[in-house]
């Protein structure tokens, strides 16, 4: 089976199961009506799905192949057994992804468009769909250049990417898990606790948890985070708080309007 349809399995399984999981054991009370939200994050997952794919074809993809062609990247330089060069891959992707999301934040162009996705007022699965089309199509040369680094393989790749998108799906949840199972967890891979403090409306919160697959790279930065209950976190940010900001039309326009000063609450 193709990479691009198990992923796609995978993806949807997981969102279905998650979605299931929210409404049996949810971790935070709702903003918004569930319905709307849904289906709002579901369209500008279309919108960019859409973007991504006219994109990938004549970009990503040719270029990956040009890079596995002519063994380009630290992975081609050495020679190991096929198991190791994609757990080495998915380590080195992983930690060229913790740079990238650090850069959305710190970078105040790139934060533009990185900003839509954090003023959902609530934080679910189907958050995890809610980037911006201009966002991803960015992320389009940074996905070359991982490759090119580190030298990655297809496969290893798509494995990446299959690992990575049901993890995004799951940080992203409003799942409830026992505390202390959790705190556990959170030594390996990013917990719908541990990205809630991220997507917090307080500043020095949300810089923080930039990990979106294993957490070590917080833990190597010291940006991790676990010390805030989760019945103190206000999700979103402080200029978007009014429901009719965050509609699909104002979340399309949003990276090409006059910015706010974000964490203020006026926002003007």
């Amino acid at each position: 089976m193709p990479v691009l349809h198990w992923t796609t399995i995978v993806i949807a399984a997981t969102f279905v199961a998650v979605s299931i999981a929210e409404s049996v054991w949810p971790l935070r009370a709702r903003v918004e009506p569930h319905l709307r939200h849904v289906m709002r994050n579901l369209t500008a997952g279309g919108v960019s799905l859409a973007v991504m794919t006219l994109l990938q074809a004549p970009l990503l993809v040719p270029a990956a192949a040009y890079i596995e062609r002519h063994r380009i990247g630290l992975l081609h330089r050495v020679e190991l057994p096929r198991i190791a060069e994609v757990v080495i891959a998915v380590l080195l992707l992983d930690y060229t992804l913790w740079i990238w999301h650090w850069a959305n934040h710190r970078v105040p162009f790139l934060w533009r468009f990185h900003l839509a996705h954090h003023i959902d007022l609530d934080l679910d699965a189907s958050t995890a769909f809610r980037f911006h089309f201009a966002e991803l199509a960015l992320s389009i040369p940074v996905r070359v250049a991982q490759i090119a680094i580190v030298g990655a393989s297809p496969f290893a790749v798509g494995v990446w990417q299959a690992i990575l998108f049901v993890s995004i799906l799951f940080h992203h949840s409003n799942v409830r898990f026992p505390l202390r199972f959790e705190r556990v967890l959170a030594l390996l891979v990013v917990t719908p606790r541990m990205h809630g403090i991220h997507h917090s409306a307080r500043e020095d919160e949300t810089n923080s948890n930039w990990s979106s697959l294993l957490s070590v790279w917080d833990f190597l930065h010291r940006t991790f985070r676990l010390d805030v209950p989760d019945e103190h976190i206000v999700i979103g940010i402080p200029a978007y708080r009014d429901p009719r900001e965050v509609t699909i039309g104002k979340f399309l326009t949003l990276p090409f309007r006059r910015q706010r000063r974000d964490w203020d609450a006026a926002g003007s």
